[in-house]
């Protein structure tokens, strides 16, 4: 089975039925990683570039495995220790990068747009792991085929983001998926770090945290991303965490079988206490352990590949 797209650049471009796609494919490749020998040979002689203008650890490494899990060849590029430091253009990376012939290119970049620049530049497929403030595409269907281990359904659960909404891609990205899905999303911060206009995407907007957590199934908490803020947006770490930190007090307000999430990296004791990440409502590690799935279904839905 195909999807019928070339690249995956972002949520607010699939439709429903795509979403559940690859949702579905991906929990039929969890029992990959379970197993003795980690590895199918759907994609046995392609080549898939992962490349990074970005720091990653979660998501880098887990598209390397999903790749070398399905026999194809992945290839690393770092941009600190590529042809950009000398002054290549993203134009003239992508052009070399085609001439070489690669199936699938995985691209993270500091600016919002880059793959879509970089999927009309190449023949290839692109999926973006990440542009700028722009969008993640993966780690929404990550978090959202975790919530829909959990509860079995996403249509009808109420989802609160909270953080730094302004600067993050991830918001973005799962405020598209849930609600087409069904959920009801709602996201809460500080007025600096929500963008404006933010409720036409179909959510809710809060500016109290305790308020938008009430009765919530589903918590998703981001951390400052103080690498792409220009000016202090808040007057102390220490009151920031006071008024959008996660604690087991505030806990109390959401549901009892509540699940927390967090896209990583987490920064305890700022947007979520240690007890509270390491807790019995945690699924942060089934976040990551599901990244391999869903990156596994992209390549193969991409890709084309036969499930022998």
């Amino acid at each position: 089975m195909k999807i019928k797209r070339k690249d995956i650049l972002g949520i607010e471009d699939l439709a429903k039925d795509e979403i559940e796609l690859i949702l579905s494919t991906a929990e039929s490749f969890k029992e990959v990683s379970e197993r003795e020998i980690k590895k199918v040979p759907t994609l046995r002689g392609r080549t898939i570039i992962n490349l990074f203008y970005e720091a990653s650890t979660r998501t880098r490494t887990s598209f390397e495995i999903a790749a070398k899990r399905m026999s194809a060849d992945a290839v690393n590029i770092s941009v600190s220790s590529s042809s950009v430091v000398k002054g290549e253009t993203l134009r003239d990376t992508a052009k070399n990068l085609e001439a070489m012939n690669p199936d699938c290119i995985v691209i993270r970049h500091f600016s919002s747009g880059a793959p879509h620049i970089l999927s009309k530049l190449v023949k290839c497929p692109v999926i973006n792991a990440g542009d700028g403030t722009h969008e993640h595409p993966s780690q929404a269907l990550l978090d959202m085929l975790t919530v829909k281990e959990k509860f079995g359904r996403i249509e009808g659960l109420k989802v609160a983001i909270i953080g730094d909404i302004l600067h993050s891609r991830v918001a973005r990205s799962n405020i598209y998926g849930f609600t087409k899905l069904g959920a009801e999303v709602r996201v809460a911060g500080l007025p600096t770090m929500m963008p404006y206009g933010i409720e036409n995407m179909g959510c809710r907007v809060f500016y109290n945290m305790e308020d938008a957590i009430k009765d919530a199934d589903v918590i998703m908490m981001l951390r400052i991303q103080l690498e792409r803020q220009n000016a202090g947006l808040f007057p102390t770490v220490r009151e920031y965490s006071r008024l959008f930190g996660l604690d087991a007090k505030k806990l109390e307000r959401a549901k009892k079988d509540v699940v927390i999430l967090h896209p990583g990296p987490v920064n305890r004791g700022i947007e979520i206490s240690s007890d509270v990440a390491d807790g019995k409502y945690s699924l942060i590690l089934d976040q990551v352990k599901n990244g391999v799935a869903v990156r596994m279904a992209l390549f193969y839905l991409l890709l084309g590949g036969s499930r022998e």
